[in-house]
């Protein structure tokens, strides 16, 4: 399984995303949410019965990529 963590997937901006967890909010708060959707992309995956849809995963998938792009963006701006 591969690991879609947010400083997994940037791991030369783990210090700007530590301390943009801690002093932005907006940060924070899309931050928290690629987790949210990686999490339960993950819960899917890795479960043994697969209680979703495929349009549901990929669906969610397509929101990981769309929050990925924002924080990267947000990351390279601030």
């Amino acid at each position: 399984m591969e690991n879609h963590n947010l400083t997994h997937e940037f791991p030369e901006m783990e210090d700007k995303i530590n301390q943009l967890k801690l002093d932005d909010a907006n940060f924070k708060k899309m931050y928290v949410n690629y987790e949210e959707v990686n999490a339960l992309i993950q819960h899917y995956e890795e479960g043994e019965q697969n209680h979703t849809t495929d349009e549901h995963l990929t669906d969610l998938r397509r929101k990981r990529v769309y929050l990925k792009d924002e924080l990267y963006s947000f990351l390279k701006s601030n």
